[in-house]
């Protein structure tokens, strides 16, 4: 029979969830006690909290200054839907899936605006080739897959010379990995993942050729208001100044400063990396030289260091989905790890967040919690 001795040390957080994530660090609400409740965002209290929340976002990302920084509604599916809505369509699309939320923008270019694109896929745990692609054309990708945990490594392969826009879902990927500007057209994520926020709240960057694009290009299908970024051919340079198409929440937005300015505490967006990259290396350290759990991520290149995807590999399980939310819930019942689950579409396993708001040694406690857990579940099958 297998070992399955309780182990001692237990994660201080065990929030563990690819979305919303844990908050920073020592968070109290006493910490959003300036936010602007009750005041209108449009009050000069209003608009200054927004502006700040763009600047430090700016200053943070390491956003060129000629890139514009929007907070729009509807977390990063609202980003990512009025970009897909109000630039595509000028020129041929590529769309690149390895994952649910990929497979989800497909479904929105190819079915919702019956777009003709060539659509390329890979497997859950691998990317497709780069190298392969058309970036005379639009392309529309995520950076990192949220629910497939892997991610593209770096921008080598997008043309610096290129003719389409690069329109790039960053959500679980911001903050966390270094992002080259340069090669990105739009950029969308959501607070809500690495840096902790609140959902409901989207970010979205436009490069200058992404706004050029939609000062000279009308789609052939109307706009709802909430999509509209331009009146008269010219960008609304207000969205990106803090004057929201819609409400926000300014307890969210506050929480959101708070977050960035702890990030600055700590050393800014190099420091945010090498938290999330710590943390990712600990779960892999551990499953290294186990026969029995191994890295969704085919190639390590490509493995995130973020939303990290574990599969279970003995032989012994009969039931492998079964066997995975087992193992999640016993996890979740001893309050060492919540909502640590493989995603609904994704293969069974789980799914480990390692953003840069958790603390290392957390993800080193959990780790022999889930050798517990596993050993608990080949035991009760048996």
């Amino acid at each position: 029979m297998a070992d399955t001795t309780t182990p001692v040390a237990r994660p201080e957080n065990p929030r563990f969830s690819s979305g919303p994530c844990a908050k920073i660090p020592g968070f109290n609400l006493e910490m959003l006690s300036d936010a602007p409740l009750g005041r209108s965002h449009r009050a000069a209290v209003g608009k200054a909290r927004l502006a700040e929340a763009i600047d430090l976002t700016r200053e943070v990302l390491g956003v060129p200054a000629d890139y514009r920084i929007g907070i729009v509604p509807a977390s990063d599916t609202g980003a990512v839907e009025m970009a897909l809505w109000s630039l595509l369509g000028a020129r041929g699309v590529e769309m690149l899936a390895w994952e649910s939320f990929g497979e989800g923008w497909v479904t929105d270019v190819v079915k919702q605006l019956k777009l003709e694109a060539r659509v390329r896929k890979a497997d859950y745990g691998q990317i497709v080739d780069f190298t392969q692609v058309d970036f005379d054309k639009d392309v529309v990708f995520t950076w990192n897959g949220t629910t497939s945990g892997v991610r593209l490594p770096n921008g080598d392969a997008i043309p610096a010379d290129r003719a389409g826009l690069t329109i790039c879902d960053a959500t679980s990927a911001a903050f966390a990995m270094d992002l080259p500007w340069d090669k990105l057209d739009v950029v969308t994520f959501s607070w809500q993942k690495v840096l902790g926020g609140e959902g409901a709240h989207g970010i979205l960057i436009l490069s200058p050729r992404a706004v050029e694009r939609l000062e000279n290009y009308t789609p052939a299908w109307p706009l709802p208001k909430i999509f509209r970024m331009t009146k008269g051919g010219k960008l609304i340079e207000g969205i990106f100044k803090g004057e929201t198409i819609n409400t926000p929440s300014m307890l969210c937005v506050e929480d959101y400063i708070v977050a960035l300015k702890w990030a600055q505490s700590i050393g800014g967006r190099d420091a945010l990396i090498a938290r999330a990259n710590a943390n990712a290396a600990a779960v892999r350290d551990f499953i290294a030289d186990k026969d029995w759990i191994a890295d969704l991520a085919v190639d390590p290149a490509t493995a995130s260091t973020t939303s990290v995807c574990l599969k279970f590999t003995d032989d012994r399980i009969k039931d492998g989905a079964a066997f995975a939310k087992a193992v999640a819930k016993r996890l979740e019942k001893e309050g060492v790890a919540l909502d640590a689950g493989a995603y609904r579409d994704a293969p069974p396993g789980l799914r480990i967040w390692c953003g840069s708001t958790v603390e290392t040694a957390d993800v080193v406690a959990l780790m022999p919690w889930i050798e517990w857990a596993f050993d608990a579940e080949i035991a009760a099958q048996a």
